[in-house]
């Protein structure tokens, strides 16, 4: 005859302990959190305080997990319902710790973000939301083979199978692995940012937007080109957005009738003018008499301005080439332009 204890199914016990268990685990992570807390904020680092709080919940049902894991060979129940509970607390267990390691995974993201090597470059920070959404997907494929293990699947050969299918896939999808190592290239490097106006190729505009595929430049006429990142890679970026100055450079052609005296005395006005401008770096400033040309005098002029807005740029060498042609005309002399003298003789 059956007896009470025999008929008792561990459904009609496990509530009861589980609940249990899960109010011990609780009471020991409140107890253990005010200690841990103390102890991150004597240190200097942020991300251990943010740690204590992203364990404190999984870790009280982990606690609790093994509470009724180690307990359930006591429980008045029938044996045959141990095993059930153990691969029902080791798969639990399995799922409690991926969820731990995903929000790790967050805080990881999250801290290394606030990095100020990352705070400055908005394609670092891209790269890292995009390394942690390749480590979740990478937890769950092993939190699905450790499961599948535990339920009594052999996965030796599911293993395999995935070693296959990944093979064939990494063929088929060469060019996006390209792509992808490409962005990754570009985001540790930093050759480009989105913002940056720069020369690639032939192509010349400002960058838009830097994508897991390919960066898009809107181009001085307003289009957009898409080049994939595998190619930009390799490519040579000329990135005008991280000059420190802006040049000019140009070579002013004075008329043949100019003196001798009067280009010596254009040369030393145009040198004070551009010493004298608060937006000339005076480090470096360069006024020369360089030759005669075929109708000029060639006087060559270069300086740096300090600036890196192209409009800002625009309006003081107007500035400066307005101060240039009133030096000139103050000397009386004039700008050349191309002249032909033709000399007639009649025939003997």
């Amino acid at each position: 005859m059956t007896t009470l204890t025999e008929l008792r199914s561990p459904w009609l016990v496990a509530p009861a302990v589980l609940l249990a268990a899960l109010l011990i685990g609780r009471i020991v992570v409140a107890a253990l959190r005010p200690i841990l807390r103390r102890a991150a904020r004597r240190t200097a680092w942020e991300w251990d305080d943010r740690f204590v709080e992203v364990l404190a919940t999984p870790a009280s049902f982990l606690i609790a997990l093994q509470l009724v894991r180690t307990s359930s060979p006591w429980w008045p129940i029938d044996p045959r319902g141990i095993p059930i509970i153990m691969s029902g607390s080791a798969i639990a267990t399995s799922l409690l710790v991926m969820w731990l390691a995903f929000r790790l995974i967050d805080l990881f993201v999250q801290v290394l973000g606030t990095q100020p090597w990352a705070a400055t470059r908005p394609a670092s920070r891209s790269l890292l939301a995009i390394a942690g959404r390749v480590g979740k997907v990478l937890l769950i494929a092993l939190a699905g083979i450790i499961l599948l293990s535990q339920l009594g699947v052999s996965v030796a050969s599911l293993i395999a199978g995935l070693g296959i299918g990944g093979l064939a896939l990494a063929l088929a999808a060469q060019k996006t692995v390209e792509n992808l190592f490409g962005t990754m290239s570009i985001a540790v490097d930093q050759p480009l940012r989105e913002g940056d106006f720069v020369r690639v190729g032939e192509h010349v505009g400002t960058v838009e937007a830097i994508g897991l595929r390919s960066t898009r430049v809107r181009t001085l006429d307003r289009t957009v080109v898409t080049i994939p990142n595998g190619m930009l890679a390799d490519e040579r970026i000329e990135s005008y957005s991280a000059r420190d100055r802006m040049r000019l450079n140009c070579t002013l052609g004075l008329e043949y009738g100019t003196t001798a005296a009067q280009v010596r005395t254009v040369v030393e006005l145009l040198g004070r003018a551009l010493a004298d401008h608060p937006k000339i770096w005076p480090d470096k400033i360069v006024v020369w008499f360089t030759g005669f040309g075929e109708s000029t005098l060639d006087i060559e002029v270069m300086a740096w301005f300090i600036t890196q807005d192209w409009n800002e740029f625009q309006s003081i060498r107007q500035d400066v080439l307005l101060t240039f042609m009133e030096i000139v005309e103050a000397n009386s002399t004039g700008f050349a332009f191309p002249t032909r003298k033709l000399i007639l003789s009649s025939p003997s």
